[in-house]
């Protein structure tokens, strides 16, 4: 039962004049440094027209608690309310102004009881207010099934415009993700194009597949196959998660209706949808809704769905083509489209909408007008950065890479290579021999020193084989430096069964090698460089790094992966750098569980990490910066409140220290698209692109960094958000430093489209929650083990 609204007290005895609320003062939050640039995004602005958006609060006496009947009460006085109204049950928004307090009466139709309403203004707020923003998006959906698309999930697609990919047995429904939303910059409306992937085949099939390929173990292989996948139902496109199979019943079973009559699957289908269900001996899958509530508190659908496999049909890449390079390019060509296709696609949106009468009444209602064209601003390329080696250093060119330079000078820190084995099956030495050549060709410009290997051949290519030989090497020689494995095919199995032998029972830095990889000699020479810097840096190498002003600096990335073998499970990634020049890396995982708050493990680590600094310094770092990845919108206030206090007790357990933190959440998942824009075309933007006004949160310090070169589809910025900053860093300073670290992930020569801190994060919590589901042994916290 709801709890009891709130009572409204009577009019009071000197009535208070409402004004309208007043917009808050913007934060300063522009930078100055780099080169003016005029930049395009997926944005169009929202004019409103109207003057004002009236907020009232509703009470029935005596109290109705049916949520319908409250609905149905309010629509018998639309000649007092007006047609245009946004009502929750509770709290009324309307286009025009009621007098202060305005009494109704209704019955109840169930008693005949009458109905005192009495309805009171609260507010008057700007039309651009947040408050607004739930049913402006209503209306935005209204105009998007106006104009013909289908609501699949939370993003509209045009089924018509479907591209058939025959030979992969794929099709993709173009879409659009849309949303109104208010910005430093005003109200705007938020354009993404999207796509959906569809197969054609239904699960049906699917499960018909895996029978042929395994009749004994066929209930156990469709429980791993089909569990956790997405379906599509295409009678109303509606999108499911499979939770699992139920194999006891199948379309002859009945269940209740609504009414309470029963009836079967495959009359139920026939009678609704005119589909005749032809196997009738097939399981039916179950999917379990989250349970959801509606205001006032209503739940909406708990139990569970029964679906028929033989309508359901799979959505998605399937994983065996993920492996496949051609297929994936064929469906990229369609998916990662262009600057200039994506605006094209935007701007035949906003025609659509602009010649639709219906629409325009629909928007016109609460005053709303779309411009016709996409937003088009001033953003700034941050300045070229210099990269230094050992003994060289030079500008980044445009296209941010230095691969060149890196295998040909020397790296700043080289480990000798005095001890280490390559373990590989029999059919791979021909390829072993070439690559081992080629190392020792390529280490010495390289600044590396390297001695021939253990070669150790191994009998066949089983797990067993492979965990045995490298367990046994490595307990007759002690000071092992480095595993190589050469591998043949997509053994994931192997690999997990290596990463746990040398992360966990015996630490020691491994290096995986797929043969195909190095089965290419004209790419051997580039590919041994890149193996070999991997290497090194996995060793405790130290590869290159940018200039930071900054002194007494530690910087710090988290990431959040969830673990595959416990579903329930996730795992923080923390990489911590430990000296100042920010080439040395200490890295921890924490598991928790889902009621066990990331905070706990989080301070742990970075207790370690500075016990680690003190360690290398003989001093404490006197400025924490934190990247936080894998923070939502919604999440950044908990963040705020509850995280970093917690974070800041961490300090204590050293004696009177009081470093400075600044605390930057990391967003990748978002939709907002940036352009470069001239001559009247749109294209991508090029690495550096920052822009920190208009479409920027009016809540809180941030601005949207692109740092990597877009060789494929569009721009896609980085939303950085300072949620605490007691180093008083300017936007200058948080901006630059942002830029610096995305140069410093040593997998690629390279800018990358987060700071390197938060990508180390990633793939230490990758590598725990995917394979070794386990904490990696604590001796290779100080070495970049997991690249």
């Amino acid at each position: 039962m709801p709890p009891p609204l709130p009572e409204v007290p009577s009019a009071p005895s000197a009535p208070v004049k409402l004004t309208m609320e007043a917009a808050r003062e913007p934060f300063h939050k522009a930078g100055t440094k780099g080169t003016p640039v005029t930049v395009g995004s997926n944005h169009i602005p929202i004019c409103c027209k109207n003057e004002a958006v009236y907020q009232y609060h509703v009470t029935f006496s005596p109290n109705v608690e049916s949520m319908a009947m409250r609905f149905g009460m309010m629509k018998d006085h639309r000649s007092t309310t007006g047609e245009v109204v946004a009502f929750d049950g509770s709290i009324l928004y309307l286009p025009v102004k009621l007098k202060d307090v305005v009494s109704l009466k209704s019955v109840r139709r169930t008693d005949n009881q009458e109905v005192e309403i009495t309805v009171q203004m609260t507010k008057i707020l700007p039309p651009n207010s947040d408050l607004c923003l739930p049913f402006y998006n209503v209306v935005l959906r209204r105009v998007m099934k106006i104009l013909g698309l289908k609501l699949v999930g939370r993003n509209h697609y045009d089924p018509d415009s479907a591209i058939i990919l025959g030979k992969h047995r794929l099709q993709v429904w173009p879409g659009y993700a849309t949303c109104i939303k208010r910005t430093d910059g005003g109200l705007y409306l938020s354009v993404d194009v999207t796509h959906k992937v569809l197969r054609n085949d239904s699960v049906l099939d699917v499960m018909k597949v895996l029978h042929e390929q395994s009749k004994v173990s066929f209930q156990d292989e469709c429980t791993k196959e089909l569990i956790g996948s997405i379906v599509i139902t295409r009678y109303n496109n509606r999108t499911y998660r499979i939770d699992d199979i139920e194999w006891s019943k199948s379309p002859k079973d009945t269940f209740t209706m609504f009414d309470g009559s029963e009836t079967s699957f495959v009359d139920y289908y026939r009678k609704n949808y005119g589909i005749e269900i032809k196997e009738m001996d097939q399981p039916l899958l179950i999917h379990r809704p989250k349970e959801r509530s509606k205001p006032g508190g209503k739940q909406i659908i708990t139990g569970q769905v029964l679906l028929v496999p033989e309508l359901s049909f799979m959505t998605g890449i399937p994983e065996k083509m993920r492996k496949d390079f051609r297929a994936m390019k064929d469906l990229t060509m369609h998916i990662n489209v262009s600057a200039e296709q994506h605006t094209h696609s935007i701007k035949q949106l906003l025609k659509n909408i602009a010649g639709n009468a219906e629409t325009l009444t629909e928007l016109n209602r609460w005053g709303l007008e779309i411009s016709t064209d996409l937003l088009v601003t001033h953003g700034r390329i941050l300045p070229q950065e210099t990269i230094c080696l050992q003994s060289s250093s030079y500008v980044t060119s445009s296209d941010v890479s230095w691969s060149r330079e890196v295998g040909r000078d020397a790296c700043i820190s080289c480990i000798p290579m005095n001890i280490w084995a390559v373990f590989y099956p029999r059919r791979c030495a021909d390829q072993v021999e070439e690559l081992v050549s080629t190392f020792l060709k390529v280490a010495g410009p390289m600044g590396l020193r390297l001695e021939r290997p253990n070669r150790v051949e191994l009998r066949d290519d089983r797990t067993e084989t492979y965990v045995k030989t490298i367990h046994s090497q490595l307990s007759r020689e002690p000071n092992m430096q480095l595993v190589v494995c050469i591998m043949t095919g997509n053994r994931d199995d192997l690999y997990t069964a290596i990463k746990k032998l040398c992360c966990i029972k015996s630490p020691i830095p491994s290096q995986a090698i797929n043969v195909r990889t190095i089965s290419q000699p004209q790419k051997l020479r580039s590919v041994a460089q890149k193996i070999l810097l991997q290497i090194n840096s996995k060793l405790g190498g130290e590869l290159w790094t940018v200039n930071v002003p900054l002194k007494h600096l530690m910087v710090v990335g988290v990431d959040v992966h969830h673990d595959t073998s416990k579903k329930s499970r996730s795992v923080m990634g923390f990489v911590a750098s430990v000296n100042s020049s920010l080439t040395r890396w200490y890295s921890r995982v924490t598991f928790q569980t889902p009621n066990e708050e990331i905070i706990s493990g989080f301070k742990l680590c970075l207790s370690a990490a500075l016990q680690k600094y003190y360690e290398v310094n003989h001093n404490l770092p006197e400025k924490i910066v934190v990247y936080r990845d894998g923070v939502s919108d919604g999440q950044l206030k908990m963040v705020e409140l509850y995280e970093i206090p917690q974070l800041l007790t961490c300090f204590q357990a050293f004696p009177s220290y009081e470093p400075k933190l600044v605390f930057i959440v990391v967003q990748k998942r978002i939709s907002t698209t940036l352009y470069s824009f001239s001559a009247d075309r749109f294209g991508t933007p090029p690495p550096g692109t920052i822009l920190d006004h208009s479409l920027t949160h009016s809540d809180w310090m941030d601005f949207y960094l692109m740092a990597h070169q877009i060789r494929q589809g569009c721009g896609l910025p980085t939303h950085y958000v300072c949620v605490y900053n007691t180093a008083n860093l300017s936007p200058d300073h948080l901006q630059r430093l942002t830029y610096k670290m995305c140069h410093l992930y040593w997998n690629w020569p390279g800018t990358i489209r987060v700071p390197a801190p938060c990508k180390y994060a990633h793939k230490v919590a990758y590598l725990c929650g995917q394979y070794l589901h386990a904490e990696p042994a604590i001796q290779l916290s100080d070495k970049l083990y997991f690249l």
